[in-house]
């Protein structure tokens, strides 16, 4: 819920900042996602367009070229710089980038532009002095050189991505269509980017973090996996659900399965549960009229206040202000101004 010109501006405007050996994948993921999200009026919520640093063209890993429109000068006007994955250059080696990048990064984060990264991105925000102090996460396959360049970034390589205020990053390739999808969320409500995560025939929210794909050189014993508890559960949110009953459904103990649940997750059960009630109970806010007293005991909260409390938790707004922000008028009610 940050106050950003995507709340006002028909089109949010974004650059995609492509340095030399850009991976080719997470180049072209915010055209992609963000290029399907449309608003109350199916109007195309965000422009992207792609820059490089003196608009020379650059080489992407899988052996092409990218001839850009823009130069620098892109990112100061920009609402939202993205800078994909680079799998080469003074950022992974060194941990420095040319002056005039970190300079005009630097600029559009002071001007009040939301900056973001995909997968080694992250190296070139470090560089850039932009993720000092921050809490930040990379692909978990670079995280120990990320550890050696920039000890001062609070690195976490156990998520898919992290948002921090103005500056986010993703963890490798398909995190970050994970973290363009969470930026829509953000920006326009679960509607809108759940139509567009359905354009792109991705899930609209992955469960878990980069711990269920680390590779690991020891084979771990076969658990039989707690899904099907998860789907049990997300069926009867309104009701109470212990750790027991999932558990149980599982056909193990509460140790084996926590430990099993947060291995495939990466978050408790306890976590996990509020989570997907708090997601419902915006799903319903956006697109019913029941009352919030409704939407509380239909997400499992119980009362109005617990479902406030959350709600204040998590987006800095009551139910009533998230409502009015995000539901969908129908065909007889006037858009909102």
């Amino acid at each position: 819920m940050r106050n950003n010109r995507a709340m006002t501006d028909s089109r949010h405007r974004i650059a995609v900042l492509a340095l030399d050996h850009v991976v080719g994948l997470d180049l072209g993921t915010p055209a992609q996602v963000f290029g399907t999200a449309r608003d109350a009026d199916r109007r195309r919520a965000y422009s992207v367009e792609v820059c490089t640093p003196g608009r020379r063209p650059v080489r992407a890993t899988p052996g092409f070229q990218v001839l850009p429109e823009h130069g620098l000068e892109l990112l100061e006007t920009a609402d939202t710089v993205i800078v994909p994955g680079v799998h080469a250059g003074s950022a992974m080696t060194d941990g420095t980038i040319e002056p005039e990048v970190s300079a005009a990064l630097r600029a559009a984060y002071e001007r009040g532009a939301r900056i973001m990264s995909i997968c080694t991105g992250a190296f070139v925000l470090a560089a850039a002095g932009l993720l000092d102090g921050r809490r930040a996460t990379t692909h978990w396959a670079h995280a120990e050189e990320f550890h050696r360049l920039h000890p001062h970034v609070d690195l976490d390589p156990d998520v898919l991505f992290v948002d921090d205020d103005r500056v986010l990053t993703s963890a490798g390739v398909a995190a970050g269509i994970d973290l363009c999808l969470h930026v829509i969320r953000t920006d326009h409500g679960s509607e809108v980017a759940n139509r567009a995560a359905r354009s792109c025939v991705v899930p609209p929210w992955r469960e878990g973090g980069q711990a269920q794909y680390i590779e690991h050189p020891v084979p771990r014993m076969a658990d039989s996996s707690t899904a099907p508890a998860r789907e049990w559960a997300r069926q009867r949110l309104h009701e109470p659900v212990s750790l027991r009953d999932l558990a149980e459904r599982s056909r193990m103990s509460v140790r084996t399965f926590t430990r099993r649940f947060r291995a495939e997750t990466g978050l408790s059960p306890a976590q996990w549960l509020l989570q997907q009630r708090t997601d419902h109970a915006r799903l319903l806010l956006e697109t019913t009229e029941l009352s919030i007293d409704q939407v509380a005991r239909r997400a499992g909260f119980g009362t109005a206040a617990a479902l406030r409390q959350q709600l204040h938790q998590r987006l800095g707004v009551p139910p009533s202000t998230y409502r009015r922000t995000f539901r969908q008028p129908t065909p007889s009610e006037p858009t909102p101004a």
